[in-house]
């Protein structure tokens, strides 16, 4: 599975327009189910605003975008083509506006929602989101600072560990690391290869 582009984490920005104030917000999502949940919330925050405003992209081609009440194309279309030129799924941006009172007409629109939608994905960032996976070993207590120094060699983060008889630890690692980890692993149990829990992407 090939990395991708998508938002660094949650980023807003406010933008003023002759009156009007346009609030932008962009979010990685997971899913479809997760950029309604974003879009919802962004609602709930702002109950009297004018228009909310979203466009989303998927990883799995699913795309959606809504001018809310502002004249078609002038609204949704540019907040979506911010994240279509950068390349980003898994992307969702609300722009919130404000009416001041002034009408901006069908350009000055088009303006403020490409530019409010940009700026909040420049205060998110963009990042690579690469193949994770996350797994878990068992071990008697005397390996497991041996197993900490190799999950630390392979870049790997350990996640959680719960002592009993023996000791568990879980862990994340990237996707290209895995094996070489498993077989690190498996040198130092014994043979007992690390169990895999799920996969993820994660920047």
């Amino acid at each position: 599975m090939k990395p991708y582009l998508s938002p660094a984490k949650t980023g807003e920005a406010v933008f003023c327009e002759r009156g009007s104030r346009f609030v932008g917000v962009c979010a990685a999502v997971p899913d479809e189910d997760g950029a309604r949940e974003f879009i919802g919330e962004i609602r709930r925050k702002h109950p009297g605003a004018s228009h909310n405003v979203y466009a989303y992209r998927l990883r799995d081609g699913a795309e959606r975008l809504s001018d809310d009440g502002e004249p078609s194309g002038t609204a949704g279309s540019p907040v979506f083509g911010v994240l279509a030129r950068r390349d980003l799924v898994n992307a969702v941006i609300v722009v919130t506006r404000y009416f001041g009172g002034t009408l901006l007409g069908a350009g000055g629109l088009v303006r403020a929602y490409a530019k409010s939608a940009a700026a909040a994905l420049d205060a998110a960032g963009v990042a690579e989101w690469t193949l994770w996976r996350e797994g878990m070993i068992t071990v008697p207590y005397p390996l497991y600072e041996r197993v900490n120094r190799l999950l630390e060699g392979a870049g790997a983060r350990n996640t959680g560990s719960e002592f009993g008889e023996n000791v568990s630890v879980k862990f994340q690692v990237s996707g290209e690391s895995w094996e070489p980890l498993c077989a690190v692993l498996r040198e130092l149990t014994g043979g007992d290869a690390p169990g895999t829990l799920r996969t993820l992407y994660r920047p």
